[in-house]
């Protein structure tokens, strides 16, 4: 799965009646490729995939493939607790053109070791799209394990792994453990330098909607000896990551958007708009960016 450094998990546009906006979709896509993003994985957390329904998604899918017009890849997020659900979104994305599928490990329900590799082995015999695993137990109450990983890797579309469970030592083993050609991207932007160290492919990432270029210049420090500036423009990123998710993501990185110039509207019930508090930490935040990398 050739991601690129940077994959970034988009937000989803929405109108002010709370609907899906199209133009504003399209005009995302386009500010991405432009700004730094190798691809794009849409309708996953970040997307606000929970509050979308089946229909929407498809929806989002398509509009992102027509926009990205092969310039990028597009990754869909299809992943839920229900193997049959994911079954069926997995195809329904194929059908709509998407260039791989991101995968969720169940949450709530929280299978064991065992239920996740029969869970993912049955969703990835679903499609001839490459897969992508996604390890959040933050935010699923479950843990795919290291050793897992390394199984399910064994299936031959399955290519890469999105890691976000914030352990070095456990990515480490998954690198050591997979076959060459299987990718391992971080899945916290905080983490994006320390997971190139030990050998990992790039990040799946939310700063990168308003730190996209700058990422890339960090990335191609590090990949060329210049560890001084790689480390400066890491913490650079880092500070700025702490703003974007000093509140319930992604209501700080949409405000982020409209302070750069590109308003992609409001968030959906659970997630509430950013408060007063959490709008002068953001942009305090984007200004400190700025003068830190001349952005």
């Amino acid at each position: 799965m050739e991601l690129g450094s940077i994959a970034t998990a988009m937000v989803t546009p929405f109108d002010k009646d709370g609907k899906v906006d199209e133009g504003r979709l399209i005009a995302l896509v386009n500010y991405l490729i432009q700004n730094g993003s190798d691809s794009i994985v849409v309708c996953g957390t970040t997307g606000e995939a929970p509050t979308l329904t089946d229909d929407e998604k498809e929806r989002v899918i398509r509009l992102a493939v027509m926009a990205a017009g092969k310039r990028i890849p597009v990754i869909a997020g299809t992943g839920s607790n229900s193997t049959a659900a994911t079954v069926g979104m997995t195809k329904r994305a194929e059908a709509a053109g998407a260039d791989g599928i991101m995968l969720v490990a169940p949450y709530y329900n929280r299978p064991d070791q065992r239920g996740m590799l029969a869970h993912f082995k049955e969703a990835a015999a679903s499609t001839k799209l490459p897969v992508m695993l996604y390890n959040v137990p933050g935010r699923t109450a479950s843990r795919l394990e290291p050793e897992t990983v390394i199984a399910l890797s064994r299936v031959p579309n399955i290519r890469a792994v999105k890691e976000a469970g914030g352990d070095l030592g456990a990515m480490t083993r998954i690198i050591a453990g997979t076959e060459r050609g299987f990718r391992l991207y971080s899945g916290d932007d905080g983490l994006t330098l320390p997971v190139l160290a030990i050998g990992g492919c790039g990040v799946v990432s939310v700063a990168s909607h308003v730190a996209g270029p700058e990422m890339q210049r960090m990335i191609r420090a590090f990949r060329t000896g210049n560890a001084e500036e790689a480390a400066r423009l890491h913490a650079a990123v880092s500070l700025l990551t702490e703003a974007l998710f000093s509140r319930p993501s992604p209501s700080p990185v949409k405000y982020a958007l409209k302070l750069a110039g590109m308003d992609t509207g409001s968030v959906r019930l659970p997630i509430t708009s950013i408060d007063e508090e959490g709008a002068e930490i953001i942009g305090k935040a984007m200004g400190d960016f700025r003068a830190a990398t001349g952005a």
